[in-house]
C-alpha cells in the first residue's frame, strides 16, 4: 500500500508561471543562481536558493540565509505572486524533452513510510545536506521542491492520467533550457480515484531527490516530537513528490573524470587496467552496452570492456557499471578508494555531452570514462535489496522545475 494524500496548494498565478519556475537548488550552484535569477524579483530561486539575495562571502548556511528564504516566502503571497487552492487535490505535471515525455502525479507522500522503507531508497546522503535542507524546510514550514518518485506501472493509474491531460492545464510553458512544463489540477473524483488506484502500489522507489526525502522524513519526526498531541494525520507526516510511472523515466549517463594516473605513464596505466579490461581503439565515445565503457586519454578515445569473470554478475550492486569501474580501475589503478571525498575524481551528467568529458581533460584532467546509462530495473533491483547504488550512478533528465507547487507543513 502506498498513502499518498491531495493538498491544498500555494502555486504562482498562471500569467506567472514561467517566471516563477526554477530548477531544483542542487543541480546549479549560488554563482549561477543569481545569474539566472537577475532581474526577475519573482523566481523561485530567491526562496530555495535565498543566499542569492545575500553578499556572497555569506556562508550557506548562515541564520540570515534561512531567514531570507522566509521573508521570501511571506513576499510571494503578500504580493500575490502565489495564491492558495481551495480545496486539496492532486496534479498532474508532465515534461516534455524532445521526443521524450513523461507524466507523473503530484501528491504528499508518507514520512512514515519513508522511515519505514516502504518508499525505497538507492543512495546515501550527505549530513551536511542534509540538515541543510531540514532546516529550510522547518523555517519556511513548506516543502519548497518536490522528491521525484517513481513506481513500477500499472494501467489503472496509466488510464486516470491520460484522461486529466485531455483537459485544459494550469500552466503550459517552456523554460529556457527548452523544456516544455505542463500542469493539469485534477477534480475531486479523479483525485479520489487516483488515491485508491495509488493505494494498491506495493512500494515508491526515490528516483531523485534524496536529501530532500530524508530531510522531510526528519521534519516529520521532529515535529512530531514536540507535539504531545500527535494523531498521525497532519500534514507535517507527509512530503511533496510527484510519481512517476518506471517505463516513462529515462536515467542518462555519469561520467567520471580524473585529475591524474597516479604517477603511471599513459603506456604503464593502459598496461595495468588491460588485465581486468579489453581495450581497443574506436572512433565512438559513448558505450553501446552495459560493463562497456568509453575513455578518452592523450587527445583519443578508447573502448573499455569489462573482461567475463572480474565482476560478480549476480549481485545487484557489483554488477553496475559504476561499481565494475570504481572497483577494478579506479581504486586499484588509480588509487581512489573513497570516490564521495578523493577530490582527484569528479563527476560529469550526461547532460553535458562527451564533449564536455573532452573539455575537461583539455583543461588538465588526465582521463574520462563515459558509462552506460543505468536501468530502472538495475535500480528498483538494489532498492529492493535494500542496497545502495555507488555514488552518482544515476543522472535524470528533466529535472523537476520547483515553485510551480509548493505545500504548506500547516494545512491540508
Amino acid at each position: 500500500m502506498s498513502d499518498v494524500r491531495p493538498f491544498r496548494a500555494l502555486r504562482p498565478r498562471s500569467e506567472l508561471a514561467e517566471r516563477v519556475a526554477a530548477p531544483p537548488y542542487d543541480v546549479i550552484n549560488s554563482d549561477e543562481a543569481r545569474e539566472m535569477a537577475k532581474g526577475n524579483e519573482i523566481s523561485f530561486l530567491h526562496i530555495n536558493k535565498p543566499e542569492i539575495d545575500l553578499p556572497p562571502e555569506v556562508s550557506l548556511y548562515d541564520d540570515r540565509v534561512y531567514a531570507k528564504g522566509v521573508a521570501n516566502l511571506r513576499r510571494f503571497i503578500a504580493e500575490g505572486v502565489f495564491v492558495r487552492e481551495p480545496e486539496p487535490r492532486f496534479y498532474v505535471y508532465q515534461q516534455r524533452m524532445g521526443n521524450h515525455v513523461q507524466a507523473g502525479i503530484v501528491g504528499a507522500a508518507s514520512c512514515r513510510e519513508y522511515a519505514d522503507g516502504l518508499i525505497k531508497r538507492h543512495e546515501f546522503t550527505r549530513k551536511d545536506k542534509e540538515d541543510d535542507r531540514t532546516r529550510h524546510t522547518h523555517e519556511l514550514n513548506a516543502n519548497a521542491g518536490p522528491v521525484f518518485l517513481t513506481y513500477r506501472k500499472r494501467a489503472e493509474i496509466d488510464a486516470i492520467v491520460d484522461g486529466i491531460r485531455k483537459g485544459q492545464p494550469l500552466y503550459d510553458i517552456v523554460t529556457s533550457d527548452g523544456i516544455g512544463h505542463t500542469v493539469w489540477a485534477v477534480s475531486a473524483g479523479e483525485t479520489a480515484a487516483l488515491q485508491q488506484a495509488i493505494r494498491s502500489v506495493p512500494a515508491l522507489y526515490v528516483a531523485d531527490g534524496h536529501h530532500r526525502a530524508a530531510s522531510a522524513a526528519r521534519v516529520g519526526l521532529e515535529r512530531k516530537a514536540g507535539n504531545p498531541r500527535h494523531r498521525g494525520d497532519e500534514p507535517y507526516n507527509y512530503f511533496l513528490a510527484v510519481l512517476f510511472p518506471h517505463d516513462q523515466l529515462r536515467i542518462m549517463d555519469y561520467n567520471r573524470v580524473v585529475k591524474d594516473l597516479a604517477g603511471l605513464t599513459p603506456d604503464a596505466f593502459l598496461a595495468r587496467i588491460a588485465g581486468t579490461f579489453t581495450v581497443s581503439d574506436t572512433r565512438e565515445p559513448r558505450p553501446d552496452a552495459a560493463h562497456r565503457f568509453g575513455m578518452y586519454l592523450g587527445g583519443r578515445w578508447r573502448g573499455l570492456e569489462a573482461k567475463p569473470g572480474t565482476f560478480p554478475g549476480d549481485d545487484p550492486v557489483r554488477s553496475l557499471d559504476a561499481a565494475i569501474l570504481q572497483e577494478n580501475l579506479l581504486a586499484p589503478v588509480l588509487g581512489i578508494t573513497d570516490p564521495r571525498t578523493d577530490k582527484r575524481v569528479d563527476f560529469v551528467g550526461g547532460i553535458r555531452g562527451v564533449g564536455e568529458l573532452e573539455k575537461r581533460v583539455a583543461q588538465g584532467w588526465a582521463v574520462a570514462f563515459a558509462l552506460f546509462p543505468a536501468s530502472l530495473e538495475q535500480l528498483m533491483a538494489v532498492a529492493d535489496a535494500g542496497l545502495v547504488m555507488p555514488p552518482k550512478s544515476t543522472w535524470f533528465e528533466p529535472k523537476l522545475r520547483s515553485g510551480l507547487l509548493v505545500r504548506t507543513l500547516d494545512t491540508w
